[in-house]
């Protein structure tokens, strides 16, 4: 009798999950068909390219240098590139390579660039844009990806898929979105929602804790949110105070986008992965100790959660601060060497956006702990026991 039910335990709990599995899939495949669908926008053209496309192409010989006797160079080179791509492949071309930081490179024989051809009738026109760049990113790409996998076992391909998965939400959900007129900030709301919902269940499965994470994690955003906006308006920030705004009001004119919630939307997405670590640390770690000892009550569960939170919450907090002055590295290196004073300093929109992002985002990450605390707390104390999973080593005894 009692392998019998140790048996009917194990096929209840792996049926259970199965169905789990194919509403997850039968989710995906809804969300993927949405996505599609979704996606079928004009895209207003901003700039004519009309005769200009960017094409690969190979350097074959520099027909003249910019280097001066002292090594620096200047001017431009002259060089003959071979296109490897578009209505040109396979010929040559001369073309030449700005001398800059921006744009153009430093080309040598047998170099991969970019470069930007210019066609009217039969005139063509070839600039250097810069190097292939391409086969650098997805090398490094899949290092990264390999290594998450190599570590992480099956954990490791759970996240490489949770964070492609976010990537797409961000490229295919976020920015049209907010290209469609939808505001910025309920953009980022949805995307903080939908990310962790598939993350949480990729590495945890549906289950209490994955579902307070889930609610923690919103919060956490919506808080962040919250606490700029009201540092916006006590600042006179109003999300136009930004260095993009001439080709962003050209955009609110088109398409109606609200730019001046822009500001306060990317805020949400930067704090989202902080906000999401410290509620699944508190949320696992409240569900863990309730399994252990379930006599705690709900205010014990509650302290317990609180008293891992505050450790979590100084490095997180520490990491959102030091995310942001990492950004603004170069805009601090210029205050410090213009011996900018004080006043002009505090009042700079450059460093009141760098700030009040730092403190929003840490605001949201603070006042998770106890929303995650309070929910975890409640919902397992509340909850009925769960059946215990039992291992698949259990069947061979049958």
């Amino acid at each position: 009798m009692e392998h019998n039910q140790k048996f009917k335990m194990y096929m209840e709990n792996n049926g259970g999950k199965k169905i789990q599995w194919v509403v997850f899939a039968v989710f995906m495949a809804v969300f993927a068909l949405f996505l599609i669908r979704f996606n079928q926008v004009d895209i207003a053209s901003l700039v004519s390219t009309e005769g200009r496309t960017l094409e690969r192409a190979r350097v074959v010989e520099i027909l003249k240098d910019n280097v001066q006797e002292d090594g620096n160079r200047v001017g431009q080179q002259n060089v003959v590139i071979e296109i490897l791509t578009g209505s040109k492949k396979g010929q040559l071309a001369e073309a030449t390579s700005n001398n800059g930081y921006l744009f153009g490179a430093v080309c040598r024989p047998g170099m991969g660039v970019i470069a930007i051809q210019s066609l009217s009738g039969d005139i063509s026109l070839h600039t250097v844009y810069s190097f292939d760049r391409e086969w650098a990113i997805l090398g490094f790409l899949f290092v990264f990806l390999g290594v998450i996998c190599l570590i992480g076992g099956k954990k490791g391909v759970l996240t490489c898929i949770g964070l492609i998965f976010t990537f797409v939400c961000i490229i295919w959900l976020y920015l049209p979105m907010i290209y469609k007129g939808y505001s910025p900030v309920l953009a980022a709301v949805v995307i903080a929602a939908v990310t962790t919902f598939v993350t949480m269940y990729l590495l945890g499965g549906w289950s209490g804790k994955t579902a307070c994470a889930v609610m923690g994690t919103v919060s956490g955003v919506v808080v962040a949110g919250i606490s700029a906006v009201l540092f916006g308006k006590a600042a006179h920030l109003t999300g136009y105070n930004i260095p993009e705004i001439e080709s962003l009001l050209v955009l609110e004119n088109i398409r109606g986008i609200q730019v001046g919630e822009l500001l306060f939307s990317g805020l949400l997405i930067s704090a989202l992965g902080a906000v999401m670590d410290v509620a699944m640390a508190i949320s696992s770690t409240v569900f863990e100790i309730h399994e252990q000892m379930p006599e705690l009550d709900r205010k014990g569960l509650f302290c317990s959660g609180m008293n891992v939170g505050r450790d979590a919450m100084g490095t997180m907090v520490n990491t959102l601060i030091l995310a942001y002055v990492g950004g603004g590295a170069s805009t601090l290196l210029l205050t410090y060497a213009y011996q900018l004073p004080y006043l002009q300093i505090i009042n700079s929109n450059n460093i009141v956006i760098e700030i009040m992002q730092g403190i929003s985002g840490s605001m949201g990450v603070i006042l998770t702990v106890p929303i995650v605390s309070l929910i975890a707390s409640s919902l397992a104390v509340g909850r009925k026991s769960e059946v215990p999973a039992v291992s698949p080593s259990l069947t061979e005894q049958f």
